[in-house]
């Protein structure tokens, strides 16, 4: 084994060393409606069954709380504000949670999309509040049919400057 007499292997690496991203950036291209939509239906599902993983405890609470007649109040009109406001945190906590930390929900991951903000890059967890509230806009769900065909982007992407794109 011949040994070069111009490399040392003690020296330091003379790599130049390359400024690294905040994170990956993608590019913006759009997911399309049906794979939005499907993603859509997918979310709707999981944070359905958050909302009853969320309620099982508290179900359980009352009766040990007040046995039959304490279930027997929830069945009464005037406790479906309650239901409202359990579905809204459910869907706050579901869409905030998982855009916020992982940049996707269990729809994008599934349909192979991911949210990023108007660079590319992870949205800021303001921007993802945005979009989260923004869902609640009434008819909100039908402005990604009415979107330009370029854009593709609903009014809770739109409000918050974030895209949906095609991860795969």
């Amino acid at each position: 084994m011949q040994v070069d007499p111009q490399h040392n292997p003690y020296d330091a690496p003379s790599a130049p060393i390359e400024a690294q991203l905040p994170s990956e950036r993608l590019a913006i291209e759009n997911a399309g409606r049906w794979r939005r939509l499907f993603g859509f239906l997918i979310d709707y599902a999981a944070s359905t069954i958050l909302s009853a993983v969320i309620a099982v405890p508290y179900v359980m609470f009352l009766y040990w709380q007040g046995g039959d007649a304490a279930l027997d109040a929830l069945e009464n009109q005037q406790n479906i504000l309650l239901d409202y406001v359990l579905g809204l945190f459910a869907t706050l906590l579901y869409y905030i949670v998982l855009e916020g930390w992982f940049g996707w929900t269990i729809g994008k991951l599934v349909t192979g999309t991911r949210v990023v903000n108007e660079k590319g890059a992870r949205p800021t967890w303001k921007q993802v509040v945005g979009r989260t509230l923004g869902r609640f806009i009434p008819f909100e769900p039908f402005s990604l049919l009415f979107a330009n065909d370029n854009d593709k982007r609903g009014w809770h992407d739109t409000l918050s400057k974030t895209h949906v794109v095609r991860r795969r």
